[in-house]
């Protein structure tokens, strides 16, 4: 009995362990070059780029979600690692429609992409 519960404590610290290696290595710092568009046109459009400036602000100020498309076409949701949490889109509006560098750290989880931005700075026009 004492050895089943040694071997049970064993195993649960190793999780553990595990598992907040896991969050660290998913937490590490990274700059990536993308879009600022709205959430709904970057999943149900298909989109590689925003439509135009104009459009994703009017989508952000009627309450869409922006997010960055990637260049890669990985998008990511900004989001806070406050607590309570807030939203990011005013942080973003002033790039909605831009491509910008973005710095930050990310987070993964069923799939999704997150980033909470360190710095952000729009890229010039080509």
């Amino acid at each position: 009995m004492r050895a089943t519960r040694i071997t049970i404590y064993a195993a649960l610290l190793s999780l553990v362990v595990m598992s907040s290696l896991v969050c660290f290595a998913d937490t590490s710092s990274v700059t990536l070059k993308g879009y600022v568009l709205d959430s709904a046109c970057a999943f149900t459009k298909n989109l590689d780029k925003p439509i135009s400036k104009e459009c994703a602000i009017s989508c952000a100020k009627a309450g869409s979600a922006l997010v960055i498309l990637a260049e890669d076409g990985t998008i990511y949701w900004p989001i806070s690692d406050a607590t309570p949490s807030s939203g990011q889109n005013p942080k973003l509006l002033p790039f909605a429609g831009e491509k910008v560098t973005v710095t930050g750290k990310i987070y993964q989880r069923g799939g999704s992409k997150a980033i909470v931005i360190d710095k952000i700075a729009a890229l010039p026009p080509k």
